[in-house]
């Protein structure tokens, strides 16, 4: 038997509709065992924790991700796995923010939320959050088995960090391109151990609760003009761009384009380079149109995607470190994130 805590910080998982209004409002976790009477069949001792104030997943903020890390911290010696109720439009977002936060994690987060509430008959919200708690206690001989954060959507459990929404309608709403899922639900449990992270069990683990938030997603695209450009390049306080650029990596090869690129890094602003694509990696240098962007030290955001990469900005740009000593933390691996 394991104990799991659940953690809802709001979503459509845990909505439920007024017979009368047809609204949807959040419902009592304290009352989880009538909503899903399921539960009580998983060996597992399960309690329940909910935001105050539950957040819809489009108003997340860093307070909330050091709200929900803080609260997991809290509780880490206590449970053997927790698993977070999300919403899902932000999910891998919150997800992989979390995955930088906690440092040498030897126990389960797993994201999960549903398409559809918890009280629709076709609810996608039980089979998720069912298999997630199955998944966070799972152990082998009295020894837990993932000890990362995870997104389970689906029957399928990925790294947080490496997954995107790409889907609003389907049940099958996330995709993780570059790298495989970690478990997949079929009549068994799958588990693909050679992907699993394997933390330093001697050492211990850190809550890192300092977030920057300065930061921006510019997406280039054909056409995008100077006017644009460097009043974006002059916002006061920026101190990061992920730049989503075309294919493995490429960008405008403009004269101008390169000045403004040029004067926002002189600044001190860090750029991160990602591709557009759902798959691949940027590869700078490949190809002529990349080749200024590393020469002017743009930072290659590999084959990360543009959460993870958000995610890894905002926990770097709090540690205040120089320009070299950024680009080599970020070009390195930390938690599984990129190859």
């Amino acid at each position: 038997m394991s104990k799991i805590l659940l953690v809802y910080t709001g979503g459509t998982i845990g909505m439920v509709k007024d017979p009368e209004t047809g609204v949807l409002a959040a419902f009592n976790f304290d009352e989880l065992l009538s909503n899903i009477p399921e539960l009580k069949l998983l060996e597992h001792d399960i309690s329940t924790v909910s935001f105050d104030d539950p957040v819809d997943s489009s108003d997340m903020d860093i307070t909330d991700y050091v709200k929900l890390a803080e609260l997991i911290e809290i509780n880490f010696e206590d449970y053997d796995g927790f698993v977070v109720l999300h919403g899902s439009d932000t999910m891998s977002y919150s997800a992989s923010v979390i995955s930088f936060m906690f440092e040498n994690l030897k126990k389960p987060i797993i994201f999960t939320g549903s398409q559809l509430p918890i009280g629709d008959l076709r609810t996608d919200a039980k089979e998720n959050l069912i298999t997630s708690i199955q998944l966070a206690g799972l152990k082998e001989q009295g020894k837990t088995v993932i000890k990362e954060v995870g997104l389970y959507f689906e029957y399928k459990l990925y790294r947080a960090n490496r997954t995107t929404k790409v889907n609003a309608e389907h049940f099958e709403a996330f995709a993780s391109s570059n790298f495989p899922p970690i478990a997949e639900s079929g009549v068994n449990l799958k588990i693909s151990y050679d992907k699993l992270i394997k933390p330093n069990m001697r050492k211990k683990m850190i809550v890192h609760k300092l977030l920057n938030d300065n930061i921006l997603i510019l997406k280039l695209f054909p056409g995008i003009n100077y006017e644009t450009l460097s009043h974006i390049f002059n916002i006061p306080h920026l101190e990061g761009i992920v730049l989503e650029t075309f294919g493995s990596g490429n960008a405008k090869t403009d004269p101008w384009f390169m000045e403004l690129l040029k004067s926002v890094i002189d600044r001190g602003v860090k750029v991160v380079n990602v591709t557009q694509c759902v798959g691949g990696s940027v590869i700078m240098g490949k190809y002529a149109t990349s080749t200024g962007l590393k020469n002017l030290g743009v930072i290659s955001g590999g084959d990360i995607t543009t959460e993870a990469a958000v995610g890894k900005m905002m926990y770097l740009l709090s540690k205040k470190l120089g320009p070299k000593v950024f680009k080599t933390i970020f070009e390195t691996s930390l938690r599984g994130e990129m190859n």
